[in-house]
């Protein structure tokens, strides 16, 4: 594929108009909601061929979460759409202020190799809508994935319109080269910083959703068989490749046994005692990341798991008992199915931890003291929370999903996607029946009366 002639392509087609009409974008949506219902079972099947995703987890984090996207989309996309009118400024009288919702024109979506469908469609869903072409580039470390995406595209769009690219870093790297009119980036903090130099060379605007060590504190107060089985799910979903996962717990020394206990008996309660035959546990999904996470298992005090099967690049679920700050498991993000456990007595003790990493994507805490909670949310920077869950926020259209620092900028979700994707174009519209000529020059004896003006508007 000439990836010269793609951009052009995308370029002539977004000049042509097509993407402007609102019955035009919503018509595309409906026919992608309607191939990707057809096709949810090829889906499927395609994630667990790439990395044994069990269905259950490919329907409740991909799939559906999709199909809820685009209802959300194809509900509210002419209200969202519509030309707002604002209060004008009294220094322009006579006149009305408006504001346009506009395509930004031709986008690059750059999605990852974790959750490889949901990642690719869900900026996609909010490119389209709000009237921008977009050529896709999906991860190649999880290629069945990928085909099912470019099949699916191919039989609902134009060429010109949404265009798949597959490929190596190589292909990222020269797709990165051209001249875009937005890129949205959802992959590692290292690879997020090429893309927002490159973006930064075409002043071209950026969506990053990065990641980062994501902190979880369990207060002394909190409901432990509640906790371990909700930390449980949202540790181990996906073998623990998941952006906003709990990274690491910080458990008060006063309930750590406890709380080590209930999380062995929920780890076996969800995947029984060998979850390596376990249907419901998934697999690392390349083997770069396999043996970037065997790693970490090396200098480790183990308090259960840390099996692992390179042929058939498995991990247990692994808790490690307080590993050092220098460890390979807490000097980076872990992203996969290894929870390091470390104790704290005090507020200084959880301090030391959660500053001495750059701002999180996700930060968790478990109390039933309600001033504890709410103390720690509003104390730390971090892109989204939750009380008393893990990972749950994620699925509320109503919130903005994406980092703050190092892990992201921008988000999106439900109308945030569409205001990610659409510039906001000021327009006043002034009236000729009257010209006031305070502002015109010549300015004699006029300042105390434009100041007299301006403390009215």
């Amino acid at each position: 594929m000439n990836i010269t002639n793609v951009v052009d392509a995308q370029k002539q087609y977004f000049k042509t108009g097509a993407t402007l009409p609102i019955s035009f974008r919503l018509a595309a949506l409906k026919k992608l909601r309607k191939e990707i219902t057809a096709q949810e079972n090829a889906i499927c099947e395609a994630l667990h061929l790439d990395f044994k995703k069990p269905y259950f987890e490919a329907v409740i984090t991909e799939t559906s979460i999709i199909l809820k996207e685009l209802d959300e989309f194809i509900s509210n996309l002419k209200s969202w759409s519509k030309t707002e009118k604002v209060t004008s400024s009294l220094l322009n009288f006579p006149s009305s202020a408006y504001i346009y919702k506009e395509p930004y024109g031709n986008t690059l979506v750059i999605s990852p190799w974790n959750y490889p469908f949901q990642l690719a469609i869900a900026p996609l869903i909010g490119a389209v809508a709000a009237g921008n072409t977009v050529i896709l580039k999906p991860s190649e470390l999880t290629l069945h994935t990928a085909n099912i995406l470019s099949s699916i595209i191919a039989k609902v769009f134009d060429k010109g319109h949404v265009t798949v690219v597959q490929g190596d870093k190589d292909v990222s790297q020269e797709l990165l080269s051209k001249v875009w009119d937005y890129v949205f980036f959802t992959g590692s903090v290292r690879v997020g910083t090429i893309v927002a130099k490159a973006c930064a060379e075409h002043l071209t605007p950026v969506t990053l959703e990065l990641g980062g060590k994501n902190p979880c504190i369990v207060h002394e107060s909190a409901k432990i068989a509640t906790t371990a089985r909700r930390l449980v799910w949202g540790k181990f979903i996906n073998a623990g490749q998941t952006c906003i996962a709990p990274d690491y717990i910080l458990v008060h020394t006063s309930i750590k046994k406890v709380l080590v206990t209930a999380l062995k008996k929920e780890i076996e309660a969800f995947y029984g005692s060998d979850p390596e035959q376990s249907p419901d546990f998934a697999r690392i999904s390349h083997k770069g990341n396999f043996e970037r996470l065997s790693k970490m298992l090396k200098d480790s005090k183990l308090i259960c798991g840390g099996t692992t099967n390179e042929e058939d690049l498995y991990i247990s679920p692994t808790l490690l008992d307080e590993p050092a700050l220098n460890s390979n498991a807490m000097e980076t993000e872990i992203f996969g199915p290894i929870l390091p456990i470390i104790s704290y007595t005090t507020e200084e003790d959880i301090h030391k931890y959660v500053s001495h990493y750059h701002k999180p994507l996700s930060f968790y805490v478990f109390a039933e003291q309600k001033a504890f909670a709410d103390k720690l949310l509003k104390k730390y920077s971090f892109g989204g929370g939750v009380k008393n869950d893990s990972i749950v926020h994620f699925v509320n259209k109503n919130l903005p999903f994406g980092g703050v620092g190092q892990s992201g900028m921008g988000a999106y979700h439900g109308k945030r996607s569409f205001e990610t994707f659409s510039h906001k174009k000021s327009v006043v519209k002034r009236g000729t029946w009257i010209d006031i000529p305070l502002k015109y020059a010549p300015y004699k004896n006029k300042l105390k009366w434009i100041k007299s003006v301006l403390k009215w508007t």
